[in-house]
C-alpha cells in the first residue's frame, strides 16, 4: 500500500511540474507563435492529430447527398471554388501564391491531393481553428457546398485547360447570397488564370503611389475651376497732380 501512495504522490507531482512548467512557458511568452517558425514536432503532431480526429468524427455523421457529381454541380462548385479556394489551395498549372506560401500550416494542394466529399464539406462549411481555412458556411447555404465537394473530386484528374473551360462556364462566384466581387472581372466567373505565377505579383499599388499622387494633383489643377465672384470696390478719385503723392496714407498690403 505504501508503494502504490508513494507511486501516486510522485505521479501527481510529475503532472502538477509539467502543468506548472507549460503554463510558465506559455505566460513568458517563451513558445514562438510566428507563422515562419514551425511548431516544435510534439505540437506539430498534437494538432495534427487533434485536427484530424475532430474532422474525421464529425464528417463521419454527415449523409452525402444522393446523386451529387452531376456536370451542373460540378460547374458551379468550379466557379465558387476559383473565386474563393484556389488562392490558397491551387488549381491546374497554377504556380504558389503568396498567400499558399505565407500560411501557417500549409494549404494543401488539392489539385495534387483527394478529399472526401463528406470531409470537403464539413472543413468547407465550418473552417479550422487558427488557420487561414474559413468557416463558409457562415455565408453560403448546404447545397452550394456538397457542389464544391463535388468539384474537389474532379479536380485533381484536371489539366489547366479543362479547369479554366470547368470556370469560364460557371455562373463564377455565386452562391445565393454574401459574395464579394471580384476585382479582376466585372461580373461572371474570375479571370484569374491558372498559369498566374505568385510569385510575379503585380505590386504597383505600392510603387507607384508618388506618381498615382501626382497625377491625381495634376487632374485637380486641370478642372475647371469656378468662375471668381467680382467684388465691388468703392471708385476712387482722380488724384489731383498739384497734390504731392503722401506715402503715410497708402495701404501697403502684403
Amino acid at each position: 500500500m505504501k508503494s502504490k501512495a508513494r507511486k501516486a504522490v510522485l505521479a501527481g507531482a510529475i503532472l502538477a511540474a509539467v502543468v506548472v512548467g507549460t503554463g510558465g512557458a506559455i505566460w513568458s511568452g517563451a513558445y514562438n507563435v510566428a507563422a515562419d517558425d514551425p511548431h516544435t514536432r510534439p505540437v506539430h503532431t498534437l494538432l495534427e492529430v487533434a485536427r484530424e480526429r475532430s474532422i474525421h468524427t464529425r464528417a463521419g455523421k454527415l449523409q452525402v447527398p444522393s446523386g451529387l457529381g452531376t456536370e451542373a454541380q460540378i460547374r458551379e462548385g468550379a466557379g465558387n471554388y476559383d473565386a474563393m479556394c484556389a488562392a490558397c489551395h491551387l488549381a491546374p498549372g497554377m504556380s504558389p501564391t503568396e498567400l499558399s506560401q505565407g500560411l501557417y500550416p500549409a494549404p494543401p494542394d488539392l489539385t495534387a491531393t483527394l478529399v472526401d466529399e463528406a470531409k470537403a464539406f464539413w472543413v468547407i462549411k465550418h473552417g479550422i481553428k487558427a488557420s487561414g481555412m474559413p468557416a463558409w458556411g457562415l455565408s453560403m447555404d448546404d447545397e452550394y457546398i456538397w457542389n464544391m465537394a463535388a468539384f474537389l473530386q474532379k479536380l485533381p484528374d484536371l489539366d489547366a485547360t479543362g479547369y479554366r473551360a470547368l470556370v469560364d462556364s460557371s455562373g463564377g462566384h455565386s452562391h445565393g447570397g454574401g459574395e464579394t466581387m471580384d476585382h479582376h472581372a466585372a461580373g461572371g466567373a474570375s479571370e484569374r488564370h491558372p498559369a498566374d505565377d505568385g510569385a510575379a505579383h503585380d505590386h504597383a499599388s505600392a510603387t507607384d503611389a508618388p506618381s498615382d499622387h501626382h497625377d491625381m494633383a495634376d487632374d485637380h489643377h486641370d478642372a475647371v475651376q469656378p468662375a471668381p465672384v467680382p467684388v465691388k470696390t468703392p471708385a476712387s478719385k482722380p488724384r489731383d497732380p498739384t497734390t504731392p503723392d503722401d506715402h503715410s496714407n497708402h495701404d501697403h498690403q502684403h
